[in-house]
């Protein structure tokens, strides 16, 4: 597995810096992050030094990669993977289940994919077998490794059981379940131990009638995007692989990405098609800035606290340039959404988040730790927002936005001074 050196054509990042970019540009970013998930598995391999489960795993991923690549590229990029491999090399844990034996389920991923029968030790703690991006096998007992004997018709034996990974939820297997609609199908993760962090997840898998409410508001936002944003909509399709069930307020839902999980979005169960939609609009733009700063140093470090006018707390610049990319998109959002708007939501929520971003460009700006890219890439996003500035919005609409703003600031003046 040998990684590639990744840069960004100036056309492409110029494109990323105005807010969109579109399929190409995303799978230009698709593309370097599975080089990052390679690296880091690699650096899980070398940290594990001798150990002889993981130089067995790591053989066998080898392998079959010389056969069937597709079947290992599917499974390491998938995003639980980058967070196990991040994991490991931040804690230095290499004998446990959250430690580098992890590698050979990865490996047995892939063989299964690739249809080689084949043996393979992976760990079961508390019974479990997780294999990421497939499902979980359940085991009596427990065991720091166990070996699990695959067979080229997908079924697996371990611990005295056989099961199938291409059956539906049985005793002894729980797969990953999938949603899609027109081509776009996502995996819903809720099972694997690193889909995200263990303090915003649920107890409890989601019960099928709430797998359904997700299912159907797929439907419906898929449809308007592909309608009405078809960019989002090539970015997303690149980009997206996963939804992860994340815990939100009452009465309130809740969306994020995280760096080390690129490919996935974390959410709440919604409650209405357009609020995921937006989750797209937005969280899809942390995903792209978080992979240009794979590639890219668009800041100098900074420890210092400055305001955001979407957030209730002092943000570092760094915060703050994420927060700026991120509402570009959601402002990109509703800008087209105005032309579908049968009250005034959408002009009011364009009109709030141009000019929030635009102020937040002028702090960045402002600060003098941008590098010379990140001075590019700022200009750029707030190019983009000085056009929007220009556009009209009615006049109750632009009032609203700005007693929304006004309040905002207010409160965190309130809170912060």
């Amino acid at each position: 597995m040998n990684p590639r050196v990744h840069r960004l054509p100036d056309d492409i990042l110029a494109r990323l810096a105005s807010g969109g970019g579109g399929a190409e540009a995303a799978r230009q970013l698709v593309a370097a992050e599975r080089s990052k998930h390679r690296l880091l598995v690699l650096g899980v391999v070398r940290l594990a030094g001798s150990h002889p489960a993981v130089g067995r795993a790591y053989d066998l991923l080898a392998e079959v990669e010389k056969h069937a690549p597709r079947a290992v590229e599917s499974v390491i990029a998938h995003p639980a993977v980058g967070a196990w491999a991040s994991h490991v090399i931040r804690s230095r844990e290499t004998a446990d289940f959250s430690g580098s034996v992890q590698l050979g389920a990865l490996a047995a991923v892939a063989a299964i994919r690739a249809c080689r029968p084949v043996r393979v030790e992976v760990p079961a703690p508390d019974g479990r077998i997780m294999l990421p991006s497939l499902g979980e096998i359940v085991i009596p007992g427990k065991a720091d490794l166990v070996d699990l004997h695959l067979h080229a018709d997908g079924t697996v034996e371990v611990g005295g059981r056989r099961v199938n990974v291409h059956d539906d939820e049985g005793q002894f297997w729980r797969p990953l379940r999938r949603i899609g609609v027109d081509g776009f199908s996502l995996w819903v993760d809720d099972l694997d131990p690193f889909r995200w962090s263990p303090d915003n997840v649920p107890d409890d898998r989601l019960s099928t009638a709430e797998l359904d409410i997700w299912r159907e508001y797929l439907q419906v936002s898929w449809q308007v995007l592909k309608a009405r944003h078809w960019t989002l909509a090539d970015e997303t399709a690149e980009i997206v692989s996963v939804l992860t069930p994340i815990t939100g307020p009452e009465y309130r839902m809740n969306s994020a990405t995280a760096r080390d999980r690129f490919g996935a979005i974390g959410m709440s169960t919604p409650h209405e098609w357009r609020w995921l939609a937006y989750t797209f609009a937005h969280e899809v733009q942390h995903a792209k800035l978080g992979a240009v700063l794979d590639i890219l140093e668009l800041l100098e470090p900074d420890d210092g606290g400055y305001y955001a006018p979407w957030r209730p707390d002092p943000r570092p610049l760094a915060g703050l340039l994420q927060g700026v990319y991120a509402h570009v998109g959601v402002a990109g959002f509703w800008r087209r959404e105005r032309a579908h708007d049968t009250d005034q939501q959408a002009h009011v929520e364009f009109a709030h988040w141009r000019q929030a971003a635009y102020e937040a460009t002028g702090t960045l700006l402002d600060s003098g730790r941008l590098t010379a890219p990140g001075e590019r890439f700022v200009t750029a996003m707030r190019s983009t927002l000085a056009d929007w500035m220009a556009e009209s919005v009615p006049r109750t609409a632009l009032a609203a936005a700005d007693e929304r703003a006004a309040a905002h600031r207010e409160a965190w003046l309130a809170r912060n001074t």
